[in-house]
């Protein structure tokens, strides 16, 4: 996770490449100035930007259960973020992951 401010081009451009050659799966961007988030997801060698599903949710392909709710965060309802978080953590994809 990066939560980026005057760095935000290098956060997405050069720290992209670095974690592309390290295989880091999946990637978080919070451009603070912009008011928004950028979340990637590694795919053939390549990083592909994750949207939020229909309820505005931002659901992990790595780690299922994580998920965040992109405008609660950027509008700074952190209770609905957490509430969000939760409901990821009692999912049955969640549940899977524990138990391995």
């Amino acid at each position: 996770v990066e939560i980026a401010a005057s760095t935000a081009s290098i956060d997405l451009n050069d720290k992209l490449k670095a974690y592309r050659r390290n295989q880091v799966q999946e990637y978080l961007v919070w451009r603070v100035y912009d008011g928004e988030l950028d979340w990637f997801r590694l795919r053939e060698g390549k990083y592909i930007k994750l949207n939020p599903n229909d309820k505005g949710i931002i659901c992990s392909d790595y780690f299922p259960g994580l998920w965040l709710a992109q405008d609660a965060l950027l509008t700074g309802d952190l209770g609905q973020v957490l509430a969000i978080l939760q409901e990821g953590l009692k999912s049955p994809e969640h549940e899977n992951l524990v138990k391995k």
